[in-house]
């Protein structure tokens, strides 16, 4: 299930409703300030994702360490690499810039897919690179 969530966020779609739950509950802080809680099920989770990818022109995550696992909860550290394809509000950074970047999922899993979701990134390395604060 952890190999379909990375290809999920490399841009392969087709994974979403095998493995999202359409009662998928996400836990985020947003840069737009949000808790997440407006993203949900799978066509939520494809849309938040899509537009992270657009901001990134070639955004590639993968598994830093392999996921662990207790019982229905799993967790995965991921790296995610990308060139900034611009429009990010307040980022001074050049188009074509690369950026890198880190994170933890941790995922619930309830009959066979994900039911909850909860994302910790490194914002503050995020912006560093595309020079917003």
């Amino acid at each position: 299930m952890f190999d379909a969530w990375i290809r999920l966020w490399n841009g392969d779609f087709a994974q979403a409703p095998r493995i999202i739950s359409p009662r998928l509950r996400v836990h985020a802080a947003l840069l737009d300030g949000g808790d997440g809680s407006s993203i949900r099920g799978v066509d939520g989770l494809v849309n938040w994702i899509t537009q992270t990818r657009a901001a990134f022109s070639d955004l590639r995550f993968t598994a830093e360490v392999s996921p662990l696992v207790d019982g229905r909860y799993g967790s995965v550290r991921w790296k995610a690499t990308g060139t900034y394809a611009g429009g990010f509000p307040g980022a001074k950074a050049k188009p074509g810039t690369v950026v890198t970047f880190t994170g933890t999922d941790t995922l619930r899993m309830q009959d066979g897919r994900f039911v909850e979701y909860w994302v910790n990134t490194d914002t503050l390395l995020l912006l560093t690179q595309l020079q917003a604060l």
